[in-house]
């Protein structure tokens, strides 16, 4: 009896879930467990200029050897939420490391695991990057979705739900 082997048909991803598949391995450096993510900024054409995953400032001790330097954010309708200030985000961390290479970023896109925060949303916008792809939603990300469509930079997310981790 011969048996017949099955066939499946390879299915290339496209650009964005090239890049989007990225972030996992890249967040396994993260140092910060309550969000342990990354970012990769490409080109336009498609060529990775730069990496980032949360982690502190060379010198600095890691969340996950000194614990978290927790800070509490009361917005102004007096919600509350919690911020681990020991670490820089995935995204800030992927704009210095271009900065310190000498790597221009005007007209890239940036791929990150959510919506970016206001402070990092700033530093995109400054840098010149033009797109943004997030695989879901930030739990305060109204100021940076703002500060995007008044830049002129296209924000796509994947997935409406919102990204959870501990103490938001």
């Amino acid at each position: 009896m011969k048996i017949k082997k099955i066939q499946s048909k390879h299915i290339r991803p496209n650009w964005d879930e090239y890049f989007l598949g990225m972030l996992e391995p890249l967040s396994r450096r993260a140092t910060c467990d309550r969000g342990r993510a990354s970012a990769v900024i490409v080109s336009e054409h498609n060529t990775i200029l730069t990496t980032g995953y949360v982690g502190s400032a060379p010198g600095d001790k890691h969340c996950d050897e000194a614990g978290h330097l927790m800070n509490t954010v009361i917005d102004e309708n007096g919600h509350q939420s919690q911020h681990c200030v020991r670490t820089l985000h995935a995204e800030e961390n992927a704009i210095l490391q271009a900065a310190m290479d000498g790597i221009a970023l005007r007209g890239s896109t940036l791929y990150c695991r959510m919506t970016p925060c206001i402070n990092c949303a700033r530093r995109i916008v400054r840098v010149g990057v033009k797109r943004v792809v997030a695989q879901k939603k930030y739990h305060s990300d109204e100021a940076s979705r703002k500060l995007f469509k008044n830049a002129g930079v296209k924000l796509f997310i994947l997935d409406d739900s919102l990204e959870k981790y501990d103490k938001q």
